[in-house]
């Protein structure tokens, strides 16, 4: 089975995790943990950069640090990761959903405007597959009204706007570490910022809000959400290869381009934008409506030849999770639901070979092949 992701490890990782087990240094308190964040504040040009133990966790230190709450809203795109939604809803706040723009497979920023009402505190936005959201106008949006953006750039490690970081946009904005980012820890997160307060309260949150002059008196509820020397330590050793990780990852993008933008029945995800290029985190297709199956149907169909695949994010007002309280009562957004159910990205890990690319777009190919033998 050739997997959807398999990361590298071929830096110094395993030279600074000995140095974490010879020096004694595995918890949070490791000097790696430092080292990462400097690297990571310097690349995305921020004043703070604070890193956690998840992407999820970052999201969930970036809404309490802005102190969201009950009387607020935040609009958030309704394609992404529960994460982003499930961050605001802690806080209590509410959300509000925008659907997707059919030429970025990103949040509409044409349909933000629309979704502020008196009680809006704040934007996120999403960076997802490979193009960033075109932040000009949503920062635009957010200064005319003032409100705080919220950038996850969970998928965008070393993608540019306008020849801008990805993660420099926020007033707060996140990274994640998992094993299919650019730059993986296993598990682990940033949180990144220029405001020195901001940045204080997030350290304190993912510290379990422990009192600098007393360390076991609490003022507020934090979590522990730090992040070990162990994982800072692969970050590092990963950061000393980024820009080798992108170039690769856009290898894979233009190949799967190059072989399969004449295959009748798929569309591919978008190449550019006058703003960026595809950075191609992963490479993402849908099937065309004339195809009489759907994503599912077809990754199974893959798995059957060998091909792991993984589906797009299922839209947030279509979550059982939320309808269950109530929530999105009647809401439809057309773009995301049809990426939920016909969008899937293929095998697009860092490891992934020349050969096993090839064989993706075979088996990929025959089983359109085949579908449309069936139709007709």
């Amino acid at each position: 089975m050739i997997p959807v992701n398999e990361p590298l490890l071929d830096g110094n990782e395993r030279i600074y995790l000995n140095e974490c087990v010879e020096s004694g240094w595995i918890s949070s308190d490791g000097p790696f943990v430092e080292r990462f964040e400097r690297a990571m504040a310097g690349y995305t040009g921020r004043r703070h950069a604070i890193a956690v133990a998840n992407g999820s966790a970052a999201l969930d230190v970036a809404a309490a640090a802005l102190r969201l709450g009950p009387d607020d809203e935040v609009i958030i795109p309704t394609h992404t990761i529960i994460s982003c939604a499930s961050a605001i809803v802690r806080t209590g706040a509410r959300l509000r959903l925008v659907d997707s723009s059919p030429d970025t497979w990103n949040m509409d920023v044409t349909k933000i405007e629309a979704a502020i009402t008196s009680r809006t505190r704040a934007i996120m936005a999403v960076h997802t597959f490979g193009l960033p959201v075109d932040m000009s106008p949503l920062q635009d949006i957010a200064r005319k009204y003032g409100l705080a953006v919220i950038e996850d750039a969970a998928q965008a490690i070393g993608q540019t706007y306008n020849g801008a970081m990805c993660g420099s946009f926020g007033d707060i904005s996140c990274f994640s570490f998992y094993a299919n980012k650019h730059i993986t820890t296993g598990e682990g997160g940033m949180v990144l910022c220029d405001d020195d307060a901001l940045a204080a309260r997030a350290r304190s949150l993912r510290n379990l809000c422990f009192k600098p002059e007393r360390r076991f008196v609490h003022d507020e509820i934090g979590w522990n959400y730090r992040m070990s020397n162990l994982q800072a330590a692969v970050g590092l050793a990963q950061f000393e290869k980024l820009d080798a990780h992108i170039a690769r990852k856009r290898e894979l993008g233009w190949r799967y381009e190059l072989l399969l933008r004449e295959v009748p029945g798929l569309e591919l995800a978008p190449v550019a934008r006058s703003y960026a290029e595809n950075i191609y985190w992963v490479f993402g297709v849908t099937l065309d409506d004339s195809l009489p199956i759907g994503a599912d149907e077809a990754r199974d169909m893959l798995a059957q030849a060998g091909v792991s695949s993984r589906p797009f994010f299922w839209p947030m007002h279509e979550q059982p999770v939320f309808l269950k309280q109530g929530m999105f009562k009647g809401e439809r957004f057309p773009i995301a639901e049809r990426m939920s159910r016909r969008g899937f990205y293929l095998p697009s890990g860092l490891a992934l070979s020349e050969a096993q690319q090839y064989q993706v777009v075979a088996a990929l190919c025959n089983m359109l092949n085949t579908v449309r033998s069936e139709v007709s």
